[in-house]
């Protein structure tokens, strides 16, 4: 069973969008944002926790014992759809790919982000690198 697609059943109807889900040593962690993108509380957390647990209960897809951990994105937010690029435009991702570096989300253009990196830009394709925040907004996105 798909752990990722067992998550956003459990969480889409509550307005939440999955953005990591990651098993390994015992735990199962999930990482998730408020779909209308103001800042996600305590109480969407634990509403979440609960709707996971029910399907995890009903579809038992993982073996032995683990520990449930929903969070927010936290500091080291990924960035994956065009969305979270425009969102977070103007400040630093770290970016890991062919290359690994840090730079500032200058623009996005259809499919390709564009990063400034030591006054030269970079353009990639979303989807053929991974990022996430090298820097948090003063005020939420």
């Amino acid at each position: 069973m798909d752990l990722w697609q067992l998550v956003k059943e459990a969480v889409e109807p509550l307005g939440l969008e999955v953005l990591e889900v990651h098993l390994g040593r015992g735990e199962f962690l999930v990482r998730l944002e408020r779909k209308d993108e103001r800042p996600i509380t305590v109480a969407d957390l634990e509403q979440a926790s609960r709707a996971i647990e029910v399907l995890l209960d009903r579809e038992d897809p993982i073996p032995g014992s683990y520990r449930l951990l929903v969070e927010s994105p936290g500091p080291k937010r990924p960035l994956l759809t065009r969305r979270h690029f425009e969102r977070f435009q103007g400040l630093k991702a770290r970016v890991q790919g062919e290359e690994t570096f840090t730079g500032r989300i200058l623009r996005v253009e259809e499919d390709v982000v564009v990063f400034g990196v030591g006054g030269e830009e970079k353009a990639l394709k979303i989807g053929t690198f991974r990022a996430h925040l090298a820097e948090w907004p003063e005020e939420p996105r």
